[in-house]
């Protein structure tokens, strides 16, 4: 039977503190948004569980608000001799190994917020559609840093080195 991976063994490298604003602009916008067509099908459509749905709604958006911190912190990743592992979530954990020879295609995106602040998310395609991993809140610089090692070690592996 093969060894199972340790996950306590090595550093995990975390993203940035400051990824902890795009999570709450984020959840702040969606919130807006949601409420707004909450309080158009109460009002404007007269759905008199319109605010039920509000209510409901701001509820979520607080708890969202509340744990976000928490989400930010949870996400890490770690470079291993063969693969990278990533893990993210609180409850519900999620870890992924991408293996450096599968990497077909390493992206740095940066939406407005995240380029305000310096940061990056790093995305990772592989030849499996479901396998797409993304680190996000990496600053630029580690960013492209971590980028050009990835293809480096991506292309290694590919060649057989």
């Amino acid at each position: 039977m093969p060894d199972r991976i340790d996950l306590n063994v090595g550093e995990w490298r975390r993203v940035s503190p400051k990824y902890v604003l795009v999570v709450i602009a984020s959840t702040v916008i969606s919130g807006l948004v949601l409420s707004a067509g909450s309080l158009f099908l109460w009002l404007a459509g007269r759905w008199s569980l319109g605010w039920l749905l509000l209510a409901v709604v701001v509820v979520i958006t607080i708890v969202a608000l509340i744990i976000a911190p928490r989400r930010a912190r949870s996400i890490g990743y770690r470079l291993r001799d063969d693969d990278l592992l990533f893990r993210r979530g609180i409850m519900f954990q999620r870890f992924v190994s991408v293996p450096y020879g599968r990497m077909q295609l390493i992206d740095i995106n940066r939406g407005p917020v995240s380029r305000m602040l310096g940061l990056a998310d790093l995305k990772f395609v592989t030849a499996a559609a479901s396998t797409g991993v993304m680190v996000p809140g990496l600053p630029e610089p580690d960013a492209a840093e971590l980028r050009d090692r990835l293809v480096e070690l991506a292309e290694s592996r590919r060649a057989g080195l």
